[in-house]
């Protein structure tokens, strides 16, 4: 056994390049040695902005045999009746490279079949590795890529070179112009030069941390929070937590170092977001606050060399630091010269898309969005401060503070609104209606804000569909998964039973201006599929699909009622009763589809011949007016549990009762006890869609 060593170094690779193609190294070559058929032990990678490398433990000298078998035609077309060979067996056998001789007998389940079987002889490891490496580093994906103007090999960034080793013998790999050795490099300015290796992985962490580099990820990231907690005391504060920030300056450095600077008081009279958006979003700096939480005249700074006096690079990251913040002022004062009405107009002038018209027609939109949604939820009070908020969300589009910094729309928007006294509601909408941004952000304070959100998110969703846009698997140019998503997770957030379909008419009423690619019908339900495709995404992700299709299946117009149910079924599927449950219902439910609904009657209990079917209807009549009151209180596991307490009378039913019997009155009954019966769960869950067996012993039974 030996280990596997493989190390691409190359010019500075973007940061947010790094994790991804790391991941993609351990997978692929686990994969790869697992098709080559060389056992291995561990496959790990670690890198740097310089260097990605991989590595697998006790690699097998060896390929393992590869033993195959193909199948011919049947023996009876394979030998006449003398059992010579058939044109049929000895086409076979050429096809297979072997003597027709070679062939053997082999019963499969379509009978008797010649075939021949083949061993192929497992080669040594370093005759298979290259080529295997090779296609390693040319199957790395990037976002961008780019080529060596002397062949057509791609990667994130040109490649300086690389290292193969295979207990400690090199292996010779090509990628471009670029031949792999077994030297690396250390930091490019605190140990330039070439470093022997031996080819196992303590020796190439070991020496790569001498020479000023933390290959491993793992121990950059614990060097990195000590330089930041010690910066921190340095500077009479703690650095504000922000794991974004630490994962990007992670894979910026080989080494880190921390340098404290500072900035003039002065500009902390700007809104915190814009300082810290400054240092973080355009320099990489950290934030420092003091134990209330509140920011400091200072930064921490991470570089990549430790340099000889920290002076001179503070200077540095000060005077940068500096000049932006003087910017920021000057675009904070100008702005303050006009209060957000006055900027209202200025919105006409904005396009927000070139079928959808400006940025004032969309925030009008918005507010008769939004206060339809409010009426719709009984929050007629809230419908007067929502057509403020609306007609005040993208004011701040205009300013020069979010011309200069993007990311503080609706913040800077907020902060102007409460300079200039407006209600502090209505200035935390402006803030919130852009929330959530990613999937696990933070989500409106108030109604008031996400009913602006979902009115927002809506009109975009509506709007762009409708004038014949599209998100594609490839790309989503108009964010129509984002506002999907953020539209669900607001609602389903906020407990709010509204109903999709009616959301999109409403919004279409507000977009009656707009000409729309296809019929308003076809829109609709183009729109709803969008929205039904996003909630089962999601919801796959931590429930059954089945369950999910089930649920979806019985209504999803009202999500939260829909996400109630779900998670009732979940729980009732986990429970061992829950397999005879299902098999019943799904029975009840084919009955009633093959039906067609038609054929059904009102029951009567003096058309009710077997003890069963009498049984079922009394079990029936004592469980239907207390389902009927969970289920207005949207009380799914009552419901459920309830409803369970029939399996055994549906399953005596289905024992010994035929539903289509030939007298039309007795089968008109029963169907129509199926109805019933049906009537409890068919808005819960399509039981047709759920995977679910009966426990073995009730099949015996």
């Amino acid at each position: 056994m030996a280990d596997l060593l493989f190390e691409i170094g190359a010019e500075e690779i973007p940061a947010g390049f790094v994790p991804g193609a790391l991941r993609q190294l351990e997978d692929d070559l686990s994969k790869a040695l697992a098709d080559a058929r060389l056992a291995h032990g561990e496959v790990r990678s670690v890198g740097t902005p310089r260097r990605l490398a991989v590595w697998a433990r006790d690699v097998a000298p060896k390929q393992t045999d590869a033993r195959t078998e193909a199948f011919g035609p049947p023996v009876a077309q394979a030998y006449d009746a003398e059992g010579k060979p058939t044109p049929a067996a000895t086409g076979f056998a050429r096809s297979q490279g072997v003597e027709v001789s070679a062939l053997v007998r082999a019963q499969t389940p379509k009978g008797e079949r010649v075939a021949v079987t083949k061993v192929e002889k497992g080669r040594r490891a370093e005759q298979v590795l290259p080529a295997l490496l090779e296609r390693l580093v040319g199957g790395l994906r990037f976002r961008k890529a780019m080529r060596s103007r002397f062949d057509e090999a791609t990667f994130a960034r040109p490649v300086r070179w690389m290292v193969a080793l295979l207990g400690g013998r090199p292996l010779k790999v090509r990628h471009g112009e670029v031949t792999s050795g077994k030297v690396t490099y250390g930091h490019r300015f605190l140990a330039p030069k070439a470093i022997a290796l031996k080819g196992t992985p303590d020796d190439y962490l070991a020496k790569l941390r001498r020479a000023h580099v933390l290959a491993d990820p793992v121990e950059r990231r614990a060097a990195l929070l000590a330089e930041l907690a010690r910066a921190g005391k340095e500077a009479a504060g703690k650095v504000r937590d922000d794991p974004a920030l630490v994962e990007q300056v992670l894979y910026l450095v080989e080494e880190p170092t921390a340098v404290v600077g500072e900035f003039e008081k002065s500009n902390l009279e700007l809104p915190p977001e814009v300082v810290i958006s400054e240092m973080r979003n355009h320099q990489r700096y950290f934030a420092v606050v003091d134990g209330k939480g509140r920011l400091k005249n200072r930064f921490v700074a991470v570089s990549a060399t430790r340099v000889k006096d920290p002076a001179v690079a503070r200077h540095g990251y000060e005077r940068v630091l500096r000049a932006r913040l003087a910017d920021a002022r000057f675009f904070f004062e100008e702005d303050r010269k006009r209060r957000l009405h006055e900027r209202i107009e200025d919105l006409g002038r904005r396009t927000f898309q070139a079928k959808l018209g400006s940025e004032l027609d969309r925030a009008q939109r918005i507010g008769a969005v939004a206060s339809a949604l409010a009426r719709a939820l009984g929050k007629d009070a809230l419908v007067a401060d929502l057509l403020e908020a609306s007609r005040l969300a993208k004011v701040d589009l205009n300013t020069g503070m979010v011309g200069e910094f993007p990311e503080l729309q609706g913040t800077m928007g907020a902060h102007y609104a409460r300079l200039e006294g407006l209600k502090p509601e209505i200035a935390d909408a402006i803030e919130d209606h852009y929330k959530p941004i990613g999937a696990a952000e933070e989500l409106p304070r108030s109604d008031l804000g996400a009913l602006v959100a979902v009115a927002d998110r809506l009109h975009s969703l509506v709007g762009i569909i409708g004038v014949g846009e599209k998100a594609t698997g490839a790309a989503d140019p108009f964010g129509l998964r984002r506002s999907a998503i953020g539209i669900l997770r607001i609602v389903i957030a906020r407990g709010y039973h509204l109903s999709l379909a009616a959301a999109v008419e409403q919004t279409l009423d507000a977009l009656s201006g707009v000409k729309l690619a296809a019929g308003r019908a076809v829109v609709a339900e183009q729109v709803l599929d969008f929205l039904r495709g996003r909630v089962r995404a999601a919801w796959t992700e931590r429930f059954d699909a089945d369950l999910v299709e089930a649920v979806l299946a019985a209504g999803s117009d009202d999500v939260v009622d829909a996400r109630r149910r779900l998670e009732a079924l979940a729980d009732a599927k986990a429970r061992p009763d829950f397999g005879s449950l299902a098999v019943a219902f799904k029975r009840v439910a084919n009955i009633q589809e093959k039906a067609g609904g038609s054929g059904a009657a009102a029951v009567d209990p003096a058309l009710l011949r077997d003890a069963a079917e009498k049984d079922l209807l009394a079990a029936l009549e004592k469980v239907e007016q207390e389902v009927v009151a969970r289920r207005a209180a949207r009380d799914y596991p009552a419901v459920l549990r309830t409803v369970a307490t029939l399996e055994p009378a549906v399953a005596r039913f289905f024992d010994g009762v035929l539903v289509m019997a030939e007298d039309p009155a007795l089968r008109a009954n029963r169907l129509g006890l199926m109805r019933r019966v049906a009537a409890l769960f068919s808005d819960l869950a399509d039981f047709r869609k759920i995977q679910a067996e009966a426990p073995a012993q009730a099949r015996a039974g």
